[in-house]
């Protein structure tokens, strides 16, 4: 058994699961969230759906062109899993009383970051987000200001952890045959990508971080922890890094 057709079993075992939890979510319940709260948590949903919402042509394109069917099938349920925490948050927003955004500029920049190069690149790119995401979800889950908003979290931080292996397993067999200049400018590359996406959340979500209660330097603490734990299982090789 390959290493991705892992992956394929995982995420095809966790369907029924997945939909069992999100039809548990009381969407139509009561809102009862104070205006200073419900505000800036209405604009931070609204860009993280933004970011969700891709259809991840570009991505399984180039896991196409890899050549390994059970990774291609793996990506594709992984771009599956993505839409459903789209779909999650379009329905959270209107629990809030909000709206989605057909665009944003950090949304912009982050997919033109993503598609500069080949399958690599765009995973690293991705692999960030997804990091992010554990600290960001992680967040709401446990200080979100009512139980449909840490619910839905609850349910995505779920998924972002194996997310985040399968990202590393992937990258860590592209980097497999590589040597140390292209792995140290590929950790010089990814280390100023991290830093950069981290602090624009921190400052652009500050103010839900700030209602509820996570601190905007801690934040970045701990997304740059996880971080570098996932960068260093990627480019270590014969058990030293790079």
């Amino acid at each position: 058994v390959g290493e991705f057709s892992l992956w394929v079993e995982h995420s095809e075992r966790n369907g029924p699961t997945h939909a069992c939890t999100d039809a548990a979510i009381d969407f139509d319940g009561p809102c009862h969230i104070p205006q200073p709260v419900r505000r800036p948590l209405i604009e931070s949903v609204r860009r993280f759906q933004l970011g969700e919402s891709g259809d991840g042509e570009q991505l399984l394109r180039k896991a196409q062109r890899a050549g390994d069917p059970e990774y291609l099938r793996a990506a594709e349920l992984f771009v599956a899993e993505e839409q459903q925490h789209a779909a999650l948050l379009l329905r959270l927003l209107g629990h809030l009383g909000g709206t989605p955004m057909s665009r944003h500029w950090s949304d912009a920049v982050f997919v033109r970051l993503r598609r500069l190069m080949g399958l690599r690149t765009e995973l690293m790119v991705l692999t960030v987000a997804e990091v992010v995401a554990l600290s960001y979800y992680g967040g709401l889950a446990a200080d979100g200001p009512d139980p449909v908003v840490r619910a839905v979290a609850a349910r995505i931080v779920a998924d972002e952890h194996p997310h985040v292996r399968f990202q590393r397993d992937r990258l860590r067999a592209g980097f497999a045959e590589s040597g140390i200049p292209l792995r140290l400018l590929a950790l010089a590359f990814w280390w100023m990508t991290a830093i950069g996406a981290t602090l624009v959340v921190a400052l652009d979500h500050g103010p839900l971080l700030d209602a509820i209660g996570y601190r905007r330097t801690r934040f970045v603490r701990d997304v740059l922890a996880d971080f570098a734990t996932v960068a260093a299982e990627v480019l270590q090789r014969r058990n030293t890094l790079l």
